[in-house]
C-alpha cells in the first residue's frame, strides 16, 4: 500500500515555497517543472509559463508535492487541512517550527503537552498549516 503524500497549491509562488521547504527540512527536490516546459504550452502568456506544473520533494519515506494554480483557475488558499510533521528531536522541530514561524502565524506556540516532548502549530509566509510533533511520545 502507498503511504499518504501531501499535495499543495499555490498561486504563483510554489517554487519559493518548496525551495524554502528543501532547505528546511533536508529534502531532496525530485522534480520542479514549469507550465513552460509541458508539450503544447507555446500559445500560453510568458507569466502562466513561469508559475509550477509539479514539483515534488522527497523527505525521509514521505512525498510533499506542489503546483500553482493554473492560468484563469482562481485561488482559494489553504483551508481545512494540516500536514503533519514528526521530528526526532525537540530541538530539530523546534527549529523548523521556527523557521516555519518567520512572516508565518503561530496558532500554538510550540511547547511540551501530554502526548508528546513537544508540538507546535503554524501556518508558515506561504499559507501552508503545520502540526509540528518533535521528541519521544509521552503516552
Amino acid at each position: 500500500m502507498s503511504p499518504i503524500h501531501a499535495y499543495l497549491t499555490f498561486d504563483g509562488n510554489a517554487a519559493e515555497a518548496m525551495r524554502f521547504y528543501e532547505k528546511t527540512l533536508g529534502g531532496t527536490m525530485q522534480m520542479m517543472m514549469t507550465i513552460g516546459e509541458a508539450p503544447d504550452t507555446e500559445q500560453m502568456p510568458a507569466d502562466a509559463k513561469k508559475r509550477i506544473m509539479h514539483a515534488s520533494l522527497a523527505y525521509g519515506d514521505g512525498m510533499l508535492m506542489a503546483s500553482d494554480t493554473m492560468p484563469g483557475q482562481a485561488y482559494e488558499g489553504m483551508k481545512g487541512f494540516g500536514v503533519a510533521l514528526t521530528l526526532e528531536t525537540v530541538a530539530e522541530a523546534r527549529r523548523v517550527f521556527d523557521a516555519f514561524a518567520e512572516d508565518g502565524t503561530v496558532s500554538m506556540p510550540f511547547e511540551k503537552t501530554f502526548w508528546v516532548e513537544g508540538f507546535g502549530m503554524v501556518t508558515d509566509r506561504f499559507g501552508t498549516p503545520w502540526l509540528i510533533n518533535g521528541g519521544k511520545p509521552l503516552v
